[in-house]
């Protein structure tokens, strides 16, 4: 995947009166390695990469374009990192968005096993391609950018596809049972207790105890994409699909921001409390949780964690802890977060960075491999993309990478979503399994809307 000089991207606006990225999305459904971002408030759509890998059965395959969405499979040896070629940091300063680089997912599984022996989901554990053909979305239309050599042939099969009549009959997604919990009450909270008892031995101080929701489905998870993000208004958006994978990031968590000069930024999530119609109720909700000694605790934990990841790779002196117990409110739950900065050494690939800091300290818990090691032992099924980070390096190594929760897996016909929180020593029982609730119930109810009716 190794770019030399990246020359400049021609941009040309394009033809066509859809101007809804999930319209353009199911018009596109069909090229190879089709990719959303909500990206910072300005969509982009990826699609038709020049090359890309992808970890599936523990088999790393690489596969180049060879021409219009069609590919071969060539041998990959090397490790990620020696893949991408960053040219150096530009010098602007203008918000990071996707210009033309880099895009991918690492799940959770992949990057746990950098640090100890656990199975993979039966999935795709990474995928990563490089991208210079692209859709932005910028003053109230749509973009085509591209530097391939075929870039006008590939405009022209772009926008034949998106002005196409949808004649073709497909099956719907719908859900042919309810989502439900793999856990039963009484199965969390004996993994509670087991997670306490790792606490009070002095094994760790915290663990991002989850737990799965599961469904047998049909048809693309694409379509309902749109429903997903208006509930949510997630600022971290975003959607991937590879051969019959689907991921559906619907997350309210950066992980890391790589920005201009070598500047990096991480905004951890500990901490959450339901949000009410009633705004009094509402509001006190909101001071419960900016209050709460529990969650203060639970949260500056996890700085520490990540300000402790960063220094490995940031200049001395450099990490700071610039904003901490802010209170954050999205449409279903209020979060406490918190944000750390840092400046990388010259000599950091950011990607090596990245893979190190992964899984994120938010998701796994204090200390970082222990937690993952009682994780491993006690949630019963690997969490794939789930705890994962998705997101994008443009070729001066600036980018944005967020933790996948609040996200829905499907592959084949199973559906995947999970919610969970830190547990503490302080921690109730009770509290924290309703939290998995309060994270995900209003995605879980708009799911089983969809459930197929037995008539």
């Amino acid at each position: 995947l190794a770019l030399a000089a990246q020359e400049a991207i021609d941009k040309q606006k394009l033809d066509t009166q859809l101007t809804s990225a999930f319209d353009l999305l199911i018009q596109l459904n069909e090229l190879t390695g089709l990719v959303y971002l909500y990206d910072n408030h300005t969509p982009t759509i990826g699609f038709l990469p020049q090359e890309f890998l992808v970890l599936e059965q523990s088999e790393l395959k690489k596969f180049c374009k060879t021409q219009f969405n069609k590919y071969k499979n060539v041998q990959a040896t090397l490790p990620i990192s020696d893949f991408l070629n960053f040219q150096s940091h530009s010098q602007s300063s203008m918000k990071t968005t996707f210009g033309g680089g880099y895009i991918g997912f690492f799940s959770y599984d992949y990057s746990a096993n950098q640090f100890i022996n656990m199975v993979s989901r039966n999935q795709p554990s990474f995928f990563l391609g490089l991208y210079s053909t692209f859709l932005k979305f910028q003053d109230d239309a749509w973009y085509f950018y591209s530097d391939e050599n075929e870039a006008e042939s590939i405009y022209q099969n772009v926008i034949n596809l998106i002005n196409q009549s949808t004649n073709i009959q497909k099956t719907p997604f719908s859900l042919l049972e309810k989502c439900y919990p793999r856990w039963s009450k009484q199965q969390y909270l004996h993994a509670f207790n087991q997670v306490q008892e790792y606490i009070k031995a002095g094994d760790c101080y915290q663990i991002n105890l989850t737990q799965e929701f599961i469904a047998k489905t049909e048809g693309s998870l694409l379509d309902r994409a749109q429903d997903l993000w208006a509930l949510t208004h997630a600022p971290y958006a975003a959607y991937l699909k590879i051969h019959d994978f689907e991921l559906l990031s619907c997350s309210p968590e950066l992980f890391v921001e790589f920005q201009t000069n070598r500047k990096i930024k991480t905004r951890p999530i500990k901490g959450t409390m339901p949000r009410f119609d009633d705004a009094e109720q509402d509001q006190q909700s909101k001071d419960q949780l900016s209050r709460s000694e529990k969650d203060q605790a639970e949260n500056v934990m996890i700085v520490d964690l990540l300000r402790n990841d960063l220094s490995v790779y940031a200049e001395t002196g450099s990490v700071e802890t610039t904003k901490l117990f802010e209170i954050e409110s999205f449409n279903q739950v209020h979060h406490m977060v918190s944000e750390i900065t840092a400046t990388l050494k010259k000599e950091v690939n950011p990607m090596q960075m990245l893979l190190s800091a992964l899984p994120g300290g938010s998701i796994t818990g204090a200390p970082k491999i222990r937690a993952m090691q009682i994780i491993n032992e006690l949630e019963g099924a690997p969490r794939g993309a789930y705890c994962g980070s998705l997101g994008y390096f443009n070729f001066d190594g600036t980018g944005c990478w967020n933790i996948l929760i609040r996200s829905i897996q499907k592959y084949q016909d199973q559906l995947s979503m999970w919610a969970g929180g830190g547990i503490t020593v302080a921690s109730d029982a009770e509290a924290e399994y309703q939290e998995c609730f309060d994270k995900i119930s209003a995605m879980l109810d708009l799911l089983n809307t969809w459930q197929k009716s037995e008539n």
